[in-house]
Formats: structure tokens, sequence, C-alpha cells
């Protein structure tokens, strides 16, 4: 979550933002505009109500704590440009496809 010390600017210009799932309220005060490469990170998988607040607040994505992480790796790398990752590393565990939304 863009903290206080986060400024509008910084948030807009950062490559990729993750975002808490418990800070959503917090996140919602701040006013932010939607921008591409918000990725909410879910640590209650029973919590169906995080799928609704993700779409308001313009995510790409959301993704479980704990989960499969490999499709967040790929984001990762993406959004930063890096030419040094070991692809086959990163996709054997399991599909480079985002999470399915509920």
């Amino acid at each position: 979550m863009p903290s206080p010390l986060f400024s509008a600017e910084e948030y807009q210009r950062a490559p990729l933002v993750l975002l808490d799932d418990r800070s959503y309220t917090d996140f919602t005060l701040r006013h932010v505009p939607h921008r591409p490469g918000l990725i909410v990170v879910l640590v209650d998988p029973d919590d169906a109500t995080v799928y609704p607040r993700a779409a308001a607040i313009g995510a790409e994505a959301v993704i479980r704590a704990g989960g499969n992480l490999s499709w967040l790796h790929l984001r990762m790398h993406d959004a930063t440009d890096c030419r040094y990752a070991h692809w086959e590393a990163l996709l054997t565990a399991g599909p480079a496809d985002p999470p399915a939304s509920r």
C-alpha cells in the first residue's frame, strides 16, 4: 500500500504495486487514481469480498499469499524489465497465467 511517505507521483511511476487486501480501506481513503499494475494480495482465502473490492480500485489481479506465485514472479520481472530471469525456474512451480477470479 502506498504509505503516507509514498507520493502520488511515486505511486504512478512504480512499475508494479502490491496491495495487501487488509490495507484496502486505508488505500481507498488516499483516493489514489486507477493505474495498471496494481495487484491485490489476498491473505484470507475465505474472503470472497476481495474480488469486488479489487475491481473497484482497478486491480489487475488478485493473488493468494502463500499460493503459487510463479505468475507474480513473471509479472515482477516483466514490470522491471529484468533481462536475467531464469524463466524455466520461474515456470516450474505452475502455470504463468494470472489466478482465476471468482
